[in-house]
């Protein structure tokens, strides 16, 4: 049966008094139970059409034409009134930002009950006893104690969770998926596919999934609907589009998947072919890597036993019951030149870490070195300093940047304030940092809502460039990124890793981009280094079951192995809460190869 058509889908933007028109007569359907991937680059038109189809483009500056039927009801033609009832009901939508798209003054849990309350008609207790189960369903860990809490408590995948499960909450018609799995590493991201697909069994609820992931596209698609400035290019069965595909631009896409093993046990990172000539460069060599960091040189970036705790209050008084164990007892060693890779699941303290490094977060105990300077001795004046050679790119772009200046003034503030230039050097240098990140001087006079997510991300890692820092701190950086655009910006992380001998910690849930960029992984889980060791051995030989689950949960860019991963992740993920009176059993790693360290389990 057919649950979504789109007909001759056009769509236009008022822009400094003209019309410009984004979406170019678009057609596809969407049978019952199926689920079409929609594919193309950052800017390619994916979530204006989704936009669309739910109409919410702003009213007065954007303009639609075509016909969008959900079932036999025609929705460009109802009021707002009846659209409102379809939205939640009938059309679920998980949006690309979380944190944006939740309310932050209302408690997760409150966001979820008031969709079944609204749509489902359920008492205040059903609806709360539903949306727990709906919280265990996406592996939300202590359910019960994080339904009462705000947004800005949960990590960025654990927002993005609760953002599926208020999606999911009524059981809708057609669920939209707005790149639902940018934020969850692996094993979550396979977690919620799987709920995805039992859900389209139990009730044949048709899924429009839009996603830059080919890994994802080949593990859950039906048919593909590749995007192009605007236009439809290519449409097909996923496993015709993935073994033939005919438009140049689908090969270029396919050509960007960095695949998971692909390196084989080469101790150097590698950068992507160059893609930027579409299909006739699928084939070209790649440059000449980046050199291996000496390994004789002294570290620039020192951490030893690295600990950060957050206060759990309760209770009438909201005394402190408890803590958060975040990050604990953290080691490891950055030198010049390299880069090292913190993986693990969402919530297991990667991210803590990275402003840990900064004093973003005050770390409770430890020791942090850099560039032979005590961090944890430094006083705010002389942090200034620090954090000018230590920079951060942050995982949530569009909180990071302030939406009432221009990218062009972001970028530019800091070289300002610490007297790097003049203004008009400060303004060549914007203009510099903008290309090399793959976007155009022109975008500098833009504001942050007025590009995509992708955009955004690329405008963030040009700010964290602006300083000409020693050491960045990289949350995240790519993984709003569609495939080649992702390929790009990991191309000149390296080119400036190779030309600066700029050392990287590079925080990340996708393991086949690790892979392309690191010299050394160390996997967290409960806020600990569980392994750490070379790129090569800990991805081809893991000896922690933890690090072997996320590496079977890696999804491979080839319908015909969808059916072969095996050993996912199904059961509750512990809390990192402790008593206040609890310390963790020290425990040691064992060297299982050169420089290869597993703690002992």
């Amino acid at each position: 049966m057919r649950v979504l058509t789109v007909d001759d889908l056009t769509v236009s933007f008022r822009s400094e008094r003209r019309w410009v028109q984004v979406i170019n007569g678009v057609s596809f359907h969407i049978d019952s139970g199926e689920t079409v991937a929609v594919v193309g680059e950052s800017g390619s038109g994916k979530s204006v059409t989704a936009l669309s189809i739910m109409r919410l483009l702003q009213k007065n500056v954007s303009r639609l034409s075509g016909r969008i039927t959900l079932g036999d009801t025609e929705l460009t033609g109802l009021s707002d009134q009846a659209m409102r009832d379809v939205r939640g009901a009938d059309i679920g939508m998980i949006f690309q930002e979380p944190m944006t798209s939740l309310n932050p003054v209302l408690t997760a849990g409150f966001q979820v009950t008031e969709a079944l309350r609204r749509h489902r008609g359920l008492s205040r207790g059903d609806a709360r006893r539903e949306a727990l189960r709906l919280f265990d369903l996406v592996r939300i860990p202590d359910a019960a104690r994080r339904f009462d809490q705000h947004p800005h408590t949960f990590s960025g995948g654990q927002r993005q969770r609760v953002m599926i499960a208020m999606a999911m909450a009524c059981r809708p018609k057609l669920l939209i998926a707005d790149e639902p799995t940018t934020a969850l590493d692996v094993t979550i991201q396979a977690q919620i596919l799987s709920l995805i697909a039992d859900l389209q069994k139990e009730i044949g609820m048709a899924v429009m999934f839009i996603t830059h992931d080919m890994g994802v596209v080949a593990e859950i698609a039906d048919r593909v609907v590749v995007m192009l400035k605007g236009d439809k290019v290519e449409e097909g069965p996923v496993a015709d589009v993935f073994a033939a595909p005919r438009e140049p631009y689908t090969r270029m896409l396919l050509a960007s998947v960095p695949r998971l093993g692909a390196l084989g046990d080469t101790l150097t990172p590698r950068r992507f072919a160059d893609l930027s000539a579409e299909a006739a460069a699928v084939d070209a060599a790649p440059a000449p890597p980046p050199q291996e960091p000496d390994k004789r040189g002294a570290p620039i970036l020192t951490v030893d036993a690295l600990t950060t705790r957050f206060a759990v209050r309760g209770g009438v008084l909201g005394r402190m019951v408890g803590k958060v164990h975040a990050v604990e007892n953290v080691s490891f060693t950055v030198r010049e030149g390299e880069t090292l890779a913190l993986v693990g699941e969402s919530g297991c303290g990667k991210s803590t870490t990275g402003r840990s490094l900064l004093r973003l977060i005050e770390p409770a105990s430890g020791a942090i070195r850099f560039e032979g300077r005590d961090v944890m001795a430094a006083t705010p004046a002389e942090m200034r300093t620090v954090r000018r050679r230590m920079q951060m790119i942050f995982q949530d772009p569009f909180g990071s940047l302030n939406p009432r200046k221009t990218v062009g003034a972001s970028i530019r503030e800091p070289i300002m304030v610490h007297g790097l230039g003049s203004a008009a050097e400060a303004e060549a240098r914007v203009a510099d940092l903008l290309q090399r990140a793959g976007l155009t001087p022109e975008h500098a006079l833009r504001f942050p809502h007025e590009f995509s997510g992708g955009q955004r991300q690329r405008v963030v890692i040009a700010r964290g460039l602006a300083l000409n820092p020693s050491l960045l701190v990289a949350d995240e950086s790519v993984s709003a990124l569609d495939a080649s655009v992702k390929a790009q910006v990991v191309n000149l992380l390296l080119d400036l890793q190779r030309d600066l001998g700029l050392a990287f910690v590079f925080i990340s849930h996708d393991i086949a981009v690790v892979e392309r960029i690191s010299h050394r992984v160390a996997v967290m889980y409960l806020g600990e280094i569980v392994e750490i060791g070379p790129r090569a051995s800990v991805l081809t030989s893991p000896r922690h079951p933890y690090t072997q689950k996320l590496i079977e949960a890696v999804p491979i860019a080839d319908p015909a192995e969808r059916q072969a991963r095996k050993g996912l992740m199904t059961d509750e993920i512990r809390s990192a809460v402790r008593p206040l009176d609890y310390e963790p059993e020290p425990r040691r790693m064992i060297e299982v190869a050169p420089e290869h360290f597993v703690m002992e389990h």
